[in-house]
C-alpha cells in the first residue's frame, strides 16, 4: 500500500509498504477524511521525538472499517467510524491506575504517527477495535468529525487540567485549532470572563464565536501587563496553556491567582526546561497548580463528544479554512500546517 511517511528528521515523502495485519481484536480502517497537525511538524522537523525512519504520518482520521478481527464485536466492515488519536492497551496496569494514555509507558497511548505508522495510509491498524473506534453518528459531516481525533479532545482535556468553574475567569494561550477547542470548552463550563491569546485575524474571530470575551494580541504588548491590567492587578483563576513555548509557563504563572491552575495541553517541541518565577509562584507557596497531559482516547471519549456535535453544542466546522479532495493531497495539506499562512486553522483532506 502507499502512505506519507516521515522518512528521517527534515524529510517526508510517499513510500510503498506492506498493508498491516489485522489480530483477533483488532481492526484495519481506510481513511475517509483526515487531517495534518501541527504535532506531524515537531516530529518531523524538529525532531521532538527523536529519530523516525519511514514511518506514515497523521493521526486524526474518520474512516471506513476494512477489516475486523474474529474478537471483535461491535465493527464490522463498511462501517464508518471515528478514530481517536490515542489508541490505549485498555487491559494495562496503567489504564487500571486511571492513566490509559500511558499504557505501556510514559504517552505510550498515542501510538499512530509515534512508534507505529499513522492514518496517511492507504490502509491503517487499530489496536482493540471495540474500545477504540467509535461508530461516526449519521448527519455527521466527516470532515468536521475528524476534529473529535485530537484538536476537541486536547482542547477540551486543557480545560478538564485547568478545572474550570462556572464564574472563573480564564485565559487560553494560543488559538490554533487546540486552543479554539480549549476555549469552546470553557465557555461550555461557564467561564465568565474568558481571554484568548492569538494574533491572526482568522483565529481571533474564531476565538470570539466559540465564546472568547476578549482577544489578548502578544503584538500589542505583554501579555501578562494586558491581563493584570484587564482584571485590575488580581489576573485569572484558570490558565490554559495551548501555543507557546518553554516559557510560556512563566506568564501562565504570573497572571495566575494563587489557588489558581494551569492546564498544558501544548506538545514542546523544543527546549530542555520549563522556568517558574520563584517569587510569582509564592516562593513555591503560592497554591498555584501546573497540570499537563495528553488527552484521552478511546471509544467513550469519542461518542460523548460526537453527541456534541450532533446535538448542536459544538460546531468544529468552524475550524475548517482548507479543505482538500484526494489521497495526494496530503503532502500540500501538511506543508500548509507547517507554514501557517495567516488564513489557516485547520486543513482536511477528503479521500
Amino acid at each position: 500500500m502507499k502512505g506519507f511517511a516521515m522518512l528521517g528528521i527534515g524529510k517526508v515523502g510517499w513510500i510503498e509498504k506492506e498493508k498491516p495485519q489485522c489480530g483477533p481484536l483488532d481492526a484495519l480502517v481506510k481513511p475517509i477524511a483526515i487531517s495534518p497537525c501541527t504535532s506531524d511538524i515537531h516530529t518531523v522537523w524538529e525532531g521532538a521525538l527523536g529519530e523516525r525512519r519511514n514511518m506514515i504520518l497523521g493521526h486524526e482520521a474518520v474512516g471506513e472499517v476494512a477489516e475486523v478481527g474474529a474478537l471483535v464485536k461491535d465493527f464490522k466492515p463498511g462501517d464508518r467510524v471515528i478514530v481517536p488519536a490515542i489508541t490505549p492497551d485498555w487491559g494495562s496496569l496503567e489504564a487500571q491506575a486511571g492513566y490509559s494514555v500511558h499504557s505501556g509507558g510514559m504517552l505510550a497511548g498515542w501510538k499512530f504517527s509515534n512508534f507505529k505508522d499513522g492514518v496517511f495510509g492507504e490502509y491503517f491498524h487499530v489496536n482493540e477495535a471495540d474500545a477504540n473506534l467509535a461508530l461516526l453518528p449519521e448527519g455527521i459531516d466527516p470532515a468536521a468529525a475528524v476534529m473529535l481525533s485530537d484538536m476537541v479532545p486536547t482542547g477540551f482535556h486543557g480545560v478538564e487540567l485547568a478545572e474550570v468553574a462556572f464564574g472563573d475567569d480564564v485565559c487560553v494561550i494560543g488559538i490554533g485549532p487546540v486552543g479554539l477547542m480549549a476555549v469552546a470548552g470553557a465557555a461550555l463550563r461557564g467561564a465568565a470572563n474568558l481571554y484568548a491569546v492569538g494574533s491572526r485575524p482568522v483565529c481571533a474571530e474564531a476565538a470570539r464565536a466559540y465564546g472568547a470575551t476578549e482577544v489578548i494580541n502578544y503584538r500589542n504588548g505583554d501579555i501578562v501587563e494586558q491581563i493584570l491590567d484587564r482584571t485590575h492587578g488580581k489576573g485569572v483563576d484558570r490558565v490554559i496553556i495551548a501555543g507557546g513555548d518553554v516559557d510560556t509557563f512563566a506568564q501562565a504563572v504570573k497572571m495566575l491567582k494563587p489557588g489558581g491552575r494551569i492546564g498544558n495541553v501544548n506538545y514542546l517541541g523544543e527546549g530542555d526546561y520549563i522556568k517558574i518565577p520563584r517569587v510569582e509562584w509564592g516562593c513555591g507557596m503560592g497554591h498555584k497548580t501546573i497540570a499537563g497531559g495528553l488527552m484521552y482516547g478511546g471509544r467513550l471519549r469519542m461518542e460523548k463528544l460526537a453527541a456534541l456535535l450532533s446535538t448542536g453544542r459544538l460546531d468544529t466546522s468552524r475550524l475548517l479554512t482548507h479543505r482538500f479532495q484526494g489521497f495526494d493531497k496530503i503532502e500540500e495539506a501538511l506543508m500548509l500546517m507547517k507554514d501557517k499562512p495567516r488564513d489557516l486553522i485547520k486543513p482536511v483532506v477528503l479521500v
